[in-house]
């Protein structure tokens, strides 16, 4: 296939000609440098071009391993009334909504979110603290939107599930755009059992009586929280029952898989079908996270090419085998060594996040078992931009990979070719 194409909402001044030196300046010294006027006008005038295309560049990935440049965080100047660039309805394109890994909101990522959109139909991959809002400011349209994709139930990934049926879903908005069908929705069923507390002693209970909900309950729980907001709206303007705007799916394993929510999370499998839509087909596997179950990675296969989003999950056999030969796997990622240098966390609790994700050190060698073209990182943690320099993640993912690395961040693009 034609090599995919990278938008991002910040310059990337050395492109993708090759790796990035470990004397450039880092992200702070280069926001330092870009604070004075000539740096400013010469920022705005290389983005020109930018801004006129809707605060995004692109950027072409080849065949060969190259770096994606550290931009400067002062380059995302991209003013927030200035409009996207168009979303083409043929081919397919991925969209970072939010790149943040964890609960704990950061200012410099939104939560973590993906979008798909495939010859005019889209397809969300988590909706993380502010998904709605990321998605209306990449162009994509909500009357577009096909089916939403939950990897697990961790608020993280969930936190604007129910926007997409509350507010997408209410009504016209100002550029005339609202969901006007219904989507579907899919995600893990019931776990069916809740773990002792990690390190033993006691641990609250939130909802005894049903204390282990799918996404059926979720959604259900959710518009039963929003009632008297929606049978006021239903009541003074006549908006439909938001019941209408959302047809759920909880995924059922297949026979003999073997899992287990308290002794096995993610056993050993090959990739199920999951939905067959005529455009896309999704496959998924068990991934293990820590306590969660059950907890899916996806794939997509397109007309275009293929993607693959990992969920959250610690290095896993079953990803090898959905990601194989993927031309994108969307990947989370996460810096041990921050936590173990800097937060004073014990070995105890290093050892159980290292069980529930991927360290920077451990994907690019996973990138290159699963023969994939391009890895993007996302669900990064720690999330906050400041905290481990762009570069930093980049030269270590890439170790052990010999395709393309690309560093997620917000309003990212990336366009594959048929």
């Amino acid at each position: 296939m034609a090599p995919a194409q990278r938008r991002r909402d910040r310059s990337d001044p050395s492109g993708p000609s090759g790796p990035s030196d470990p004397s450039d300046p880092s992200d702070e010294d280069r926001l330092r440098q870009a604070e004075g006027p000539l740096s400013r006008r010469r920022l705005l005038g290389a983005s020109a071009a930018v801004f006129a295309a809707g605060g995004t560049a692109a950027t072409t990935l080849g065949a060969a391993p190259a770096q994606a440049a550290e931009g400067a965080r002062a380059a995302e100047v991209s003013p927030a009334h200035a409009r996207p660039a168009p979303v083409s309805p043929e081919g397919t394109e991925l969209f970072l909504l939010g790149t943040a890994g964890g609960p704990p909101p950061v200012t410099t990522r939104a939560g973590t979110a993906s979008a798909l959109s495939v010859r005019g139909k889209v397809y969300i991959v988590d909706c993380g603290r502010s998904a709605v809002t990321q998605y209306g400011r990449t162009g994509l349209r909500f009357q577009d939107l096909t089916s939403v994709f939950v990897t697990h139930l961790h608020i993280d990934h969930i936190a604007d599930y129910a926007n997409f049926i509350l507010l997408g879903a209410h009504g016209v908005n100002d550029a005339g755009d609202a969901v006007l069908s219904p989507f579907d929705a899919y995600g893990p069923g019931p776990a069916g059992a809740l773990p002792d507390a990690y390190g033993g002693g006691q641990a609250g209970t939130v909802d005894p009586a049903d204390p282990t909900p799918g996404l059926q309950a979720l959604t259900e729980k959710s518009l039963e929280a929003t009632a008297y907001s929606s049978n006021i709206f239903m009541r003074e303007s006549g908006r439909p029952d938001p019941h209408t705007h959302v047809d759920v799916h909880e995924i059922k394993l297949p026979p003999g898989a073997g899992a287990d929510p308290l002794r096995n999370t993610a056993p050993d499998m090959e990739p199920f079908l999951v939905m067959d839509d005529g455009t896309v087909r999704v496959s998924a596997v068990l991934v293990p996270h820590g306590l969660v179950f059950p907890c899916f990675a996806y794939r997509f296969d397109t007309p275009d090419g293929s993607v693959v989003f990992s969920g959250d999950t610690a290095l896993s056999d079953n990803m090898v085998r959905l990601a194989r030969g993927a031309d994108i796997l969307v990947h989370e990622v996460i810096d041990l060594d921050f936590y173990r240098n800097s937060t004073g966390y014990s070995e105890a609790l290093l050892h159980h996040m290292a069980a529930a994700h991927t360290d920077v050190t451990e994907v690019g060698p996973l990138a290159q078992r699963c023969g994939v073209h391009t890895l993007v990182l996302t669900h990064i943690t720690p999330a906050d931009t400041f905290l481990v320099p762009h570069g930093s993640w980049l030269r270590r993912a890439q170790r052990g990979f010999h395709g393309r690395v690309l560093v997620g961040s917000d309003l990212d693009r990336i366009r594959l070719s048929g």
